[in-house]
């Protein structure tokens, strides 16, 4: 039993020494990390970089929304292509999967334009089958891609508390995990290409049809008189407890829609869930239910509020 601790103890000790040596290998040879698409989280996301000591390079398509980072530190990229010829790691975060396509296959884009052995790191929501597309495509040109979307909205990216959940080759998840622990405290390897993107429709299934039943106890508490701040002590707790009730309801009864995540971005991700799902043959009714009053909310024109805004479907 001694013995079995001393070996886990020396086991662990290895495990960080080899995660430091990664770490610093990368700051030795004088990594770049490029970072495309510094929105509501990306920008959060880049922050923690620089914090991190890297050097980095960003592009998004309206340079004066990343003005800000270029004071604190970062480099401008002209283009996806300037970023791809001046970077070793590469992190994209945009909004759909046609972006990600242009972006990373396009003639002026990441893989075409990118050095030799440069590690990929697409963290936007997107589907499964372009991550293998992706995947297959940087394999025969020599570079290796990873497909890791996050959890965590707003609030996880700027506390560097996201969940990370990663596909690709085992090895290279490896070298940059180091990396993604500077932008996250859940980093976890899932499996080949496209299982990152797979977890991340898991997650956004369970969470489609949670935003429906807080939204629903939340007005039912008002309509019953209670005070909403005091129902929400009592329930985040238990058994009913989750990330929606604890950081979107206080938003809700505040009356506060800004968004953390924009209900166009997920009405996108919930499509890409179902579209999977009916390609594995799965009944889904909750995430159709879900969807489709999210089709409502934007129609009202709530598409860039925050996934909270349900609740005026509800309240109406």
């Amino acid at each position: 039993m001694i013995m079995d601790k001393i070996l886990h103890l020396v086991e662990n000790i290895s495990t960080k020494k080899r995660r430091m040596d990664t770490l610093t290998k990368f700051k030795d040879e004088k990594a770049v990390i490029g970072f495309i698409g510094t929105g509501v989280m990306g920008k959060s996301m880049v922050r923690h970089l620089l914090l991190g000591g890297y050097e980095v390079v960003i592009y998004n398509r309206t340079k004066k929304k990343a003005e800000d980072l270029l004071k604190e530190g970062a480099n401008w990229g002209s283009t996806p292509k300037d970023v791809a010829e001046r970077s070793h790691i590469i992190i994209t975060m945009v909004g759909y999967p046609s972006d990600v396509e242009n972006l990373y296959l396009g003639e002026e884009g990441i893989i075409h334009n990118c050095k030799t052995g440069c590690i990929l790191i697409d963290m936007t929501t997107s589907s499964p089958t372009l991550a293998r597309k992706i995947h297959k495509i940087g394999s025969e040109r020599g570079i290796f891609t990873l497909d890791a979307p996050v959890s965590g909205g707003d609030i996880g990216a700027r506390e560097g508390k996201l969940s990370i959940m990663v596909g690709g080759e085992l090895e290279q998840f490896e070298k940059v995990k180091p990396l993604l622990n500077l932008l996250g405290t859940n980093v976890i390897y899932q499996g080949e290409s496209g299982a990152g993107q797979h977890t991340k429709m898991c997650n956004q299934i369970t969470i489609a049809s949670n935003m429906i039943g807080v939204s629903e106890a939340l007005v039912y508490a008002k309509k019953s008189g209670l005070n909403p701040d005091t129902v929400l002590k009592s329930i985040t707790s238990g058994a009913a407890g989750s990330w929606s009730l604890s950081n979107l309801v206080p938003r809700m009864i505040q009356e506060d829609f800004t968004p953390g995540f924009y209900v166009k971005h997920f009405i996108k991700d919930l499509k890409i869930a179902l579209e999977s799902a009916k390609e594995m043959g799965i009944k889904t009714p909750g995430l159709e239910l879900a969807l489709s009053m999210y089709e409502e909310l934007a129609l009202k024109g709530e598409e860039n509020s925050g996934t909270q805004a349900i609740i005026k479907l509800l309240e109406e």
